[in-house]
């Protein structure tokens, strides 16, 4: 049996230098190290995002949903081609389900996406959701920042279309779009409505054939219901448009309606605001999220936390007890030096 080569651990100067070269192979490595959960994984990642610092914010970041069968990979790969077609460098960051058995990334669009899999001036990440709240990647914004450094002009996130994965990716792009279809059914109206209310634009896709006129209706349809929604962006208002993926119908215009808002919100100063209160956002996130895993990791409090969590099913202690109590612990704990919270 052939045994592979392991590859050559990079050291922090190898991978700030491959990733601010472009070179996709080496960002593909500092993103795989950015999302490991591994302590010493996690300060030589943070050492990367630091020094390639200075070199991101550059890019457009779109974030791209829709419910399933709406065409988002076929869209983002129209979309992306043309911005190649226009000099431009893109990334996809496509937020996966991670697979039940291996918790890893089905990469699914990647396959789908194959113009763009093999353009020079593309990079697809699919990343596995891994349990992360709302279905988004843990390490998302990380890799879209990683993505800024090493010099792409768009980034594209396109969310699994389920849950809060809406939400998390709002709150990390500049322009986010909302891909539906005609005549997808009153079953799927609810999920609609919920992410209509982030949309700076929506895109009726496939409307192409005898979709077409289907198309038209939804679209005038769409239009109605936003004069009833607050837009997402102040001073922008949010509108319905058509196109088709697979004939490229409405790409074109598409992203042209995205630089109208990048002017528009630049302008304004609205564009830099979003992005600072998306920055505290991540990091009030991130900064919740990392002392939930450092509680729920604590061997203090491991043998304690299966006998509150029985309590609180069994309705004889309140959820926000049973934290609150699992917090003291833990706390209790450092204080005796029983407990690291490195």
């Amino acid at each position: 049996m052939v045994q592979r080569a392991r590859k050559k651990m990079l050291s922090v100067d190898e991978l700030v230098d491959g990733v601010s070269r472009g070179d996709r192979a080496v960002l593909a490595r500092a993103i795989t190290l950015v999302e490991s959960n591994a302590l010493h994984h996690f300060k030589q990642g943070q050492e990367v995002l630091t020094k390639v610092l200075p070199r991101t914010g550059n890019a457009v970041r779109v974030g791209i949903t829709g419910i399933p069968g709406a065409g988002k990979s076929t869209f983002i790969e129209a979309l992306g081609m043309h911005l190649i077609n226009q000099n431009k460098k893109v990334a996809v960051l496509a937020i996966d389900p991670s697979s039940s058995i291996t918790g890893g990334s089905i990469l699914g669009d990647k396959t789908r996406m194959v113009q763009l899999t093999q353009s020079e001036n593309a990079f697809i990440r699919p990343s596995p959701s891994a349990g992360a709240f709302g279905g988004v990647a843990r390490r998302t914004h990380e890799s879209m920042l990683l993505c800024e450094a090493a010099g792409f002009d768009v980034i594209l996130i396109e969310t699994i279309g389920v849950g809060q994965s809406e939400i998390m990716v709002r709150s990390m792009v500049d322009f986010f779009l909302l891909l539906q279809i005609a005549g997808g059914g009153d079953e799927l109206q609810g999920i609609k409505k919920g992410v209509m209310e982030l949309a700076d634009a929506i895109l009726i896709n496939k409307a192409d054939g005898e979709n077409k006129n289907r198309a038209l209706q939804t679209k005038q349809d769409t239009t109605m219901a936003l004069h009833y929604l607050q837009p997402a962006t102040p001073g922008w208002h949010t509108k319905a448009h058509i196109g088709s993926a697979l004939t490229g119908v409405g790409i074109p215009e598409f992203w042209q309606v995205v630089e109208v808002f990048v002017a528009a919100t630049q302008a304004s100063g609205y564009f830099s605001e979003r992005r600072d209160v998306q920055a505290k956002e991540w990091l009030q996130w991130l900064l919740r999220d990392q002392i939930n895993e450092l509680i729920t990791g604590s061997p203090s409090i491991s043998h304690l936390q299966k006998t509150i969590e029985s309590q609180v099913i069994n309705g004889e202690k309140t959820a926000a007890t049973g934290a609150r109590e699992l917090l003291e612990t833990f706390l209790e704990a450092c204080k005796k030096g029983n407990q690291s919270i490195e």
